[in-house]
C-alpha cells in the first residue's frame, strides 16, 4: 500500500517538518507491516466481537422519584432571577 505521509497531513490538515513526514511515515509503515500479518492469520474459526470479555451494564434500575422543588434548586444560585438562574451573556 502506498500510502503518502503528506498526503495524510493534507488530508488532516496538519502542518508537519520533513523530520516529523520521516518519524511518522516509519511508524506508519510499522503499523501496516504489523496489520499484514495480522491478515495472514486464520481466523474461521473465531466469531466476530467487539470485546474480548462479556460486559453487562452495571448501572442502577431507574425508577422515577420526585425531584428538587424550584426553591430547593435555586437555593444556593449566586445569581438568580424570579425562578431562573441568571448566567452571564456569552453570544453579542
Amino acid at each position: 500500500m502506498n500510502i503518502s505521509i503528506d498526503h495524510l497531513a493534507r488530508l488532516a490538515r496538519l502542518t508537519l517538518t520533513d523530520e516529523e513526514e520521516a518519524q511518522y511515515g516509519d511508524q506508519l509503515d510499522k503499523v501496516l507491516q504489523y496489520m499484514e500479518t495480522l491478515n495472514g492469520l486464520d481466523t474461521s474459526g473465531i466469531e466476530p466481537t467487539s470485546h474480548v470479555i462479556s460486559i453487562s451494564n452495571v448501572m442502577r434500575e431507574d425508577n422515577p422519584r420526585p425531584s428538587l422543588d424550584r426553591e430547593a434548586a435555586l437555593g444556593n444560585a449566586p445569581d438568580r432571577t424570579e425562578a431562573f438562574y441568571r448566567v452571564p451573556k456569552i453570544i453579542e
